[in-house]
């Protein structure tokens, strides 16, 4: 089928995905309030700097049992506590302390269900249901225009004017950070139109890419040296930019249960390594949920990694459903429940404490860490 070339979109679904992006707003649904800690940095100690010897691992892989699947959130100070590598190879851990506050939040525990029916195929469900994005209108408008590259190889997504969060598995193997992380840097798409191509020269079919040095990553201590299983449900990392950027980004917002998302639906776009140079959009229903994590099956391939998975939830405040990010892409989870195995794609869910050491590290004080 021909690709419908004034949405940009080229998949043969194109109208029922514009369908979904402009539906409209359904009934809301009032979740109880919890309140929101507050990260107190306690201690900055100095650490050796870098050798930068792990390699970028795209393809993350993990597996869970019912104690990993069931247990709480993780309350230990040591995980919250985290790292920050500089330009020049420097490295700093910060230990922090939890301080209660009197800023409240809807947030309910995720249900514990009996996952769903078993799956053979990894990353890739049934017929392919990811969409390329292509055209002016869509690559620079909000959302897709969240959507950053990683030199190493990942998706990131804009949360300010300066942070950028991914994935920790794209920086950071758990042990020392990969060889790429050295120069990192952010990539933000250039539509054809508007990249610069002069008179008589043939127009680039696929955007450019203009690249950004980062001058500050941050990766929780609880992805660091952690057993497997923790790992993914703090694989995610901070990424500050030298300079601002002027595109729109996305704000963040504590994961609610899926049936307080609209639709039930959770959605995002990244850089698949089997479609180069070009923007993937795929949109599935959440399949599960334990307190860490979002499981799915959302089609995707390495290079999807770090992409912000965001939701419609609904805002108090405007009262209106808003795109927020409620997560990270992280990779593949192999899930055995009562002696048999299932596979996902999996999202870490940002719980209340995993928030407000986000906010921290976008604000850096606590004032500014809310609900926005």
């Amino acid at each position: 089928m021909v690709p419908n070339r004034r949405l940009g979109l080229a998949h043969p679904c194109c109208i029922g995905l514009l369908f979904l992006l402009l539906l409209p707003s359904s009934v809301s649904v009032r979740e109880p309030r919890h309140h929101l800690p507050s990260l107190i940095p306690h201690s900055t100690l100095p650490l050796s700097r870098s050798r930068f010897s792990a390699k970028t691992q795209l393809d993350f892989t993990t597996h869970c049992n019912e104690s990993c699947y069931h247990k709480g959130e993780d309350t230990d100070k040591e995980h919250l506590a985290f790292e920050t590598l500089y330009f020049d190879g420097s490295r700093t851990l910060t230990t922090v302390d939890l301080e209660e506050n009197d800023t409240e939040l809807p947030f309910t525990q995720p249900r514990v269900t009996t996952p769903r029916r078993k799956r053979q195929k990894r990353q890739i469900y049934g017929s392919d249901g990811r969409f390329n994005i292509r055209g002016d209108h869509f690559l620079l408008d909000y959302p897709f225009s969240t959507a950053v590259r990683i030199s190493t190889g990942c998706t990131g997504v804009l949360v300010s004017q300066q942070h950028v969060l991914t994935a920790a598995h794209c920086v950071h193997d758990g042990k020392d950070y990969v060889k790429g992380a050295r120069k990192l840097r952010v990539g933000f798409l250039i539509p054809p139109s508007v990249n610069g191509t002069r008179p008589g020269q043939a127009p680039s079919k696929k955007p450019l890419v203009r690249w950004v040095r980062v001058k500050r990553t941050r990766v929780p201590k609880g992805w660091i040296q952690g057993p497997q299983e923790v790992s993914m449900d703090f694989d995610y990392a901070l990424l500050e930019l030298r300079w601002p950027h002027r595109r729109p980004f996305m704000r963040l917002a504590v994961a609610p249960t899926s049936d307080n998302l609209a639709g039930k639906r959770i959605h995002f776009s990244g850089f698949d390594s089997d479609r180069p140079g070009e923007l993937v959009y795929r949109f599935c229903l959440v399949e599960d949920e334990s307190n860490d994590l979002i499981y799915q099956h959302c089609d995707a391939r390495p290079g999807a990694s770090g992409s912000g998975v965001y939701g419609r939830v609904w805002d108090d405040t405007l009262e209106r459903w808003e795109r927020k990010v409620i997560g990270i892409f992280s990779g593949h989870q192999w899930l055995e429940i009562n002696g048999e195995n299932r596979d996902y794609n999996v999202a870490v869910r940002f719980t209340p404490l995993k928030f407000a050491q986000i906010c921290y590290w976008v604000h850096g004080n606590k004032v500014d860490c809310s609900q926005d």
